[in-house]
């Protein structure tokens, strides 16, 4: 089967370490979009912190999608409309917050072209607002001075203290929202039933296109459920173990077009799954 699309995660999947796209995957990938690939962009990161990567691949131009916040927003490229969109309940936002400052952490939120943070002197708030290249305002009164709706919250910390954080919160509002590692760093709280592989289920369904001429690349742990559900899943070198584990196929690491190898092999070349 040819292979009609291709999903790719940003941050350790399509951009290096300086989070930028190399030349050769560029190309690579335009090339192939020219001979009828449809590129999807799918991140943990908010619409305008995708838009960068969007333009440099011509997504207007070749019918491309932006699925943003993990899969709670889904917009069409080429006509600018958001085709999906999956606002988190505004109610649990304010039990989040607290239990996030009780466990000493932060939390930021995003607000058209900004993040919106409890706190900007935090590196990991810094490092999100570096990977968007978007400003960071503080908020001293967040749950309130937020502008609903949102599609997600980010709550930022270190490794182990976040880990637990994550199982508490998982507990606490099953049902109500999820809450899973996006880095060791980062915790993704969606609304319930938001991941990846199901909003491309939902795109899927619009475009009338089966999963197995899908392939999806990705590095991260909310990435592990597009790497199962696509017809050839991919992963990166420099992915964990576990999400290495549950793909067909391991290519090269970001830092080594690891993209543009897989473009070339199942593409270009119309290589095929064994």
């Amino acid at each position: 089967m040819e292979y009609k699309m291709i999903v790719l995660d940003l941050d350790g999947t399509l951009t290096n370490s300086k989070k930028e796209m190399t030349d050769r995957t560029r190309e690579t990938l335009l090339t192939a979009e020219r001979q009828g690939l449809r590129v999807v962009l799918a991140s943990g990161r908010p619409t305008y912190g995708i838009t960068a990567l969007a333009d440099e691949l011509r997504l207007k131009d070749y019918g491309g999608y932006i699925l943003a916040f993990n899969g709670g927003r889904i917009t069409d490229c080429a006509t600018g409309r958001v085709v999906f969109d999956q606002p988190l309940d505004p109610s649990v936002v304010e039990p989040l917050y607290h239990k996030v400052k009780a466990a000493g952490m932060e939390m930021l939120t995003y607000q058209d072209e900004k993040i919106a943070a409890t706190k900007r002197a935090n590196k990991y708030v810094l490092h999100e607002a570096f990977i968007n290249k978007m400003p960071v305002v503080e908020f001293s009164d967040f749950v309130h001075e937020v502008r609903y709706p949102i599609n997600k919250c980010l709550v930022v910390g270190d490794p182990s203290p976040l880990h637990e954080l994550e199982l508490n919160l998982q507990t606490a509002f099953r049902g109500r929202m999820d809450a899973y590692r996006s880095a060791g760093f980062f915790l993704e709280c969606v609304p319930p039933g938001i991941d990846k592989a199901r909003s491309l289920q939902r795109l899927f369904e619009i475009l009338g296109l089966s999963k197995d001429e899908v392939i999806a690349c990705g590095d991260g742990y909310n990435d592990q459920n597009m790497i199962r559900f696509a017809g050839l899943g991919v992963a990166m070198a420099n992915a964990p173990k576990d999400v290495q584990d549950t793909a067909d196929y391991i290519t090269y690491s970001n830092e080594e077009d690891g993209v543009a190898h897989v473009v070339e092999k199942f593409v270009l070349n119309k290589g095929r799954k064994e």
